[in-house]
């Protein structure tokens, strides 16, 4: 066992939620047991959402390693998150995905940072181990390692503004009951800066994933994404208006202007398309507006060499928008599916 600040002994309890892994299972549980000889101590609960694969199975055959708990009907992530906490006595919950793997030293190297009292959460280092496989694959690559580079920045003033689920940790007193249709993830982990603690970004806790490489999957999973996570902000919007001005300011400066790029570039173009009418004339107001339409509609659907990459960061930008919508509308996405083409 670890040590905290006083010198008692830290225990932890790694959680995840799993539906229709069966692919991933094998490689998981032999990650499992590379974590638990690295840290003997460390205990181990899944959840899985009444998956119609042999996932629940596969994890029942090591029931020596994990403790399972399988739903009867399908409640989603936060439900089943909720569900494992409540069954947990550990100081610590480092959570995960199901189809993530951890460096066998990550455990240790993110109790150590716990060590620190004032330190109530800690997020690990995600990387991307396919990003050449398609052009889907590259442009999510270089976003995510721009991400990681925020969240280190961020930390290194105090606190970074929120964790991504594949893996960090949180001091199990600090977890509070978040609603079944948002990001559990990000509510999770805010809650121990709103609770006046540091979350920082970890480079010695490595965790590995395969991106998907399919436009159409990644585009249905970031809109997914981008409601859930613009409904969690409103929910913690009290809490958020209550931290200093440093947080907010990291805060909507990272958040906002990823969730209103489209939004911002749409009313831009209209703007100049109205300044192009109203120089120029009528002609070149219907001009400018085919052009417009013709190369938006090259870059979204363009398979020539070169545009493929653009024509992924102008379809994220738009899942997310189109994700912001409907969360304005009210829709919630409570279950998911996994990502099939990784």
């Amino acid at each position: 066992m670890r040590k905290t600040g006083t010198g008692s002994p830290l225990s932890a309890t790694l959680v995840f939620c799993a539906y229709n892994e069966e692919a991933s299972m094998a490689e998981k549980i032999a990650n499992l047991r590379e974590l638990k000889a690295r840290t003997p101590e460390l205990q181990f609960k899944a959840y899985v959402d009444l998956s119609t694969d042999r996932t629940l199975e596969m994890l029942r055959e090591h029931g020596d390693l994990i403790d399972v708990v399988g739903a009867t009907k399908r409640t989603g992530k936060a439900m089943g998150m909720r569900k494992l906490v409540g069954m947990i006595s550990t100081d610590i919950v480092i959570f995960t995905d199901a189809n993530v793997l951890l460096d066998p030293d990550a455990v240790p190297a993110l109790l150590d940072h716990f060590a620190c009292p004032d330190v109530g959460g800690v997020c690990g280092t995600l990387i991307y181990v396919n990003p050449s496989d398609s052009a889907t694959a590259t442009v999510n690559s270089v976003y995510w390692r721009l991400e990681e580079r925020i969240k280190k920045e961020e930390a290194r003033s105090g606190s970074t503004m929120g964790a991504d689920g594949s893996i960090f940790a949180t001091r199990r007193a600090y977890y509070p009951e978040v609603p079944a249709h948002l990001l559990d993830d990000f509510i999770v982990s805010m809650s121990t800066v709103f609770s006046g603690l540091r979350l920082i970004s970890a480079s010695d806790v490595c965790a590995y994933e395969r991106l998907a490489a399919s436009s159409s999957d990644e585009f249905r999973r970031k809109r997914r994404i981008a409601c859930r996570a613009y409904s969690s902000h409103l929910h913690v919007a009290p809490q958020l208006a209550r931290m200093s001005w440093k947080n907010k300011y990291k805060y909507y400066s990272h958040r906002w202007l990823r969730w209103y790029g489209a939004a911002s570039a749409t009313i831009a173009t209209i703007f100049a398309l109205i300044g192009i009418g109203d120089l120029f004339g009528a002609a070149w107001f219907g001009g400018a507006l085919i052009l417009i339409i013709l190369g938006a509609a090259t870059l979204f659907y363009s398979l020539v060499p070169g545009l493929s990459k653009f024509s992924e960061m102008a379809k994220a930008i738009l899942a997310t928008m189109l994700g912001i919508t409907d969360a304005w509308r009210g829709k919630r996405y409570q279950t998911w599916q996994p990502v099939q083409n990784r």
